[in-house]
């Protein structure tokens, strides 16, 4: 009679038994963001360029994911309550209704409404559970009434996803559908800068993004295709686009991450951007959570990303941050089901 040996399981919230993560997505996060800032200071050299910009937000997204699966491990319910709390308050009352911070504005509605429903999934007393979903539902209406239209959509998108989360017993499946939206999302957004929209972009649509952030796209696009491979150099978009220098804040964007990557950095920024995605949406994948906790935290993030493709989402730390932040709540083990050591 022969014996095989069976590789370690970790038991999910609702009892599902699944494959132990290993260290394989940790070593591709750090081989990923590690490779943003490398090539961020390679698109700086030679230029009056300010990578700072960049390093920031990885940086910021590494002490998020870091604090994540510290917490996330420990207390992973109070933990992920705590940081939907958190974003519930900086929402409410930060940058509310201040000229280009609409960005901001619904990436912390997105993520406090994530974090919230996270945290039901992941709590077991009924009460608790129904209260955690009280303050999802409370997060959405109130980013619908009082967060713009940008932010009560993607909160409530994404307490929808949530609640369909519970029905989805391929993990993968989801995932593949997220990543989907963001790609098409990103190849609208360049369709636009390159005036390839067939039949051309329509008025209503136009009148949305408005015509000052198209100019502004099509001049990050211009900007890239003069400078394929390493850009024009992190942070020069604002002395490089004309519309930009019309502006009156000093400081403007392209209000898209990709085309910013694409203007500063070259081609490939916009791959370590889109990497830095795949990275987390690979992470949840191989989560010993449950199948809902890591499907609600993958929309929260693709609803970031969709708002960073349309937006400047990403130019501020406090998002980063929580961006990393949820993506280590949602991939950390739990102490209670620790992986058992194969005989």
């Amino acid at each position: 009679m022969t014996s095989s040996v069976v590789g370690p399981v970790v038991q999910g919230e609702q009892g599902q038994h699944r494959p132990a993560r290993g260290s394989t997505p940790d070593i591709a996060g750090a081989a990923v963001l590690g490779g943003c800032a490398v090539w961020a200071l390679i698109a700086s050299v030679g230029r009056t360029a300010r990578p700072e910009g960049v390093l920031l937000a990885v940086l910021a997204v590494a002490a998020g994911y870091a604090c994540g699966r510290i917490a996330g491990s420990l207390l992973p319910v109070a933990a992920t309550t705590a940081a939907a709390l958190a974003g519930f308050g900086l929402a409410c009352a930060t940058t509310a209704g201040l000229p280009g911070h609409e960005g901001v504005d619904a990436a912390q509605w997105t993520l406090a409404t994530g974090a919230a429903c996270c945290a039901a999934w992941a709590a077991r007393p009924v009460l608790l559970r129904s209260a955690l979903w009280l303050l999802a539902l409370a997060i959405a209406v109130t980013a619908t009434v009082g967060g713009g239209t940008a932010g009560g959509l993607a909160s409530t998108a994404v307490l929808l996803c949530s609640f369909t989360a519970a029905r989805l017993r391929q993990r993968l499946l989801g995932l593949a559908g997220l990543a989907f939206i963001a790609a098409v999302t990103v190849g609208g957004c360049w369709a636009v800068a390159a005036n390839a929209v067939p039949g051309g972009l329509p008025p209503a649509l136009r009148q949305q993004l408005t015509e000052h952030r198209v100019r502004l796209w099509q001049d990050a696009a211009r900007i890239a295709g003069e400078n394929p491979v390493r850009g024009a150099g992190p942070d020069r978009f604002t002395e490089l686009s004309p519309t930009a220098m019309e502006a009156p804040d000093p400081r403007t964007t392209p209000h898209s991450a990709p085309l910013q990557q694409a203007a500063g950095e070259g081609v490939p920024g916009v791959a370590l951007l889109g990497a830095a995605f795949g990275w987390m949406l690979y992470a949840l994948w191989r989560s010993p959570r449950s199948t809902p906790v890591v499907l609600t935290a993958a929309a929260a993030l693709t609803a970031l990303a969709v708002e960073a493709s349309l937006g400047n989402a990403l130019s501020f730390s406090q998002v980063t941050a929580g961006a990393g932040l949820l993506a280590g709540l949602a991939t950390a083990s739990r102490p209670d089901h620790a992986p058992t050591p194969p005989p």
